[in-house]
């Protein structure tokens, strides 16, 4: 379509002894090939700036492909511009979106294998270099539909000098449950009128909860769905006393009741409103920006095993698009998670660098040398598990936060609220099993 109106509009003088063809070859030759990609941020800010930069480099490059990043705001505003565009047959060509979109995606007819452009001995050994954590959500069928990039794992931050203070090792955070609630219980503080002012730990409940919640499941030796994304356990013994272990710790007055924000826990920790808290190690990079005390990062404390989810989004290559974009999205995805980069990224932003290579780069090397704290999510890639993700997964995770936030604020006991959450998610994935 492009072509003919380029075609018609383009105003070519007749030169003797040339062909109207042989006069448009060299204009059709600079018509590059547009990539439209979406990427899950607010416009501005200083992601968005290294995305920008990342594109104006491989264009330097790559002069016949032209990359324009899209800022399309959270996942979940991503996710539903991409189908919609998908739906009215304009999408996007490459996007970021959530691991945990792959089933949804597929489901929608949306997406193409990265299979398909893996051609040369060179193409299969970059894709096989990802950590194998990151592929299990990357991977189904047979197939590899997503490209890790922006990924990583839940951990804990803990403030060393409260530790201090409530007469703890500064450099010994909890290691297993038990551990857990009782440094809580001595990192705990009220005010002389009895409120709390000072928790011991605080694990968010908005936003991601299901997220979060495998941080308590994983150790606890229960995985929550199959890995065809089919079947969910939620009404798992192991489940449920997961989920009475994080209501028990807000019943004990260690951590707030009720649900707790996502977005306000790194200001909670850097106001020392939270002693330890779990969050993504993609806010490293804020937390060493903004704590104004000396901090930790550690793995989460294990109970039967240790083990974290890993979490945070992949390329997706858009089915709609015409062969020579998915090619050029193909090579431009290659190319940004190339070693190199995917540290420069790693260091900038605090997300994990998805290879192993990326972490023998001289400038990754000096960085975790310079700042161990970066290289623990990468120590828990070898127990992590794959994010919670199935068939229909927008309402099968919404069956289960809704569950989780029930027990959290008490309106059902854990056992009842998981109960509730397999009827519903049995009901939700009947047709897919």
């Amino acid at each position: 379509m492009r072509q003919r109106t380029f075609l018609k509009t383009l105003a070519i003088p007749f030169v003797a002894g040339t062909t109207l063809l042989g006069a448009l070859a060299p204009a059709l030759a600079q018509a590059p090939t547009e990539v439209q990609f979406y990427y899950p941020v607010a416009v501005g800010g200083p992601i968005a700036k290294i995305i920008d930069g990342f594109a104006e480099g491989f264009m330097k490059e790559h002069p016949g492909i032209k990359v324009t990043p899209i800022y399309a705001g959270t996942y979940q505003e991503t996710i539903v511009k991409a189908l919609t565009a998908h739906k009215s047959g304009t999408p996007p060509v490459t996007s970021v979106l959530l691991s945990t979109d792959m089933f949804t995606l597929i489901d929608e007819d949306a997406i193409v294998p990265f299979d398909n452009f893996a051609k040369t001995a060179e193409d299969k050994a970059w894709m096989g270099s990802f950590y194998p954590a990151f592929m299990m959500n990357s991977r189904t069928g047979g197939k590899t539909w997503g490209i890790p990039f922006q990924r990583s794992t839940v951990v804990m931050y803990w403030n060393k000098e409260l530790f201090k203070e409530a007469g703890l090792d500064p450099n010994k955070p909890p290691a297993t449950w038990a551990e857990l609630k009782d440094m809580a219980a001595k990192l705990t503080k009220k005010d002389a009128g009895g409120k709390t002012t000072q928790y011991g730990v605080q694990i968010p409940s908005s936003g991601f909860p299901y997220w979060l919640f495998q941080t308590l499941t994983t150790p606890n030796d229960a995985i929550l769905a199959n890995e065809a994304g089919t079947k969910v356990k939620f009404d798992d013994p192991k489940v449920v006393e997961a989920l009475q272990f994080w209501v028990d710790l807000g019943k004990a007055g260690v951590h707030p009741t009720g649900v707790v924000e996502w977005g306000t826990t790194p200001k909670d920790f850097f106001e020392k409103k939270a002693a330890i808290i779990y969050t993504t190690t993609g806010n490293l990079t804020n937390i060493k920006a903004n704590a104004k005390f000396d901090f930790g990062v550690g793995m989460i404390p294990g109970n039967k095993r240790k083990g974290s989810p890993t979490g945070g989004g992949n390329f997706y290559i858009f089915k709609k698009s015409t062969p020579a974009q998915q090619e050029a999205a193909y090579q431009f995805v290659k190319w940004i998670t190339q070693p190199e980069r995917a540290a420069q990224w790693s260091i900038d932003t605090g997300y994990v660098a998805v290879s192993a290579a990326a972490y023998d780069t001289p400038a990754l090397k000096k960085y975790g040398a310079e700042f161990p704290p970066a290289l623990v999510a990468r120590d828990q890639l070898p127990v992590s598990v794959a994010e919670f993700s199935t068939h229909d997964n927008q309402r099968v995770t919404k069956a289960l936060n809704d569950g989780l936030q029930a027990a959290l604020t008490g309106a059902k006991t854990p056992k009842q609220a998981m109960q509730d959450a397999q009827k519903e998610a049995d009901r939700i994935l009947r047709g897919y099993k």
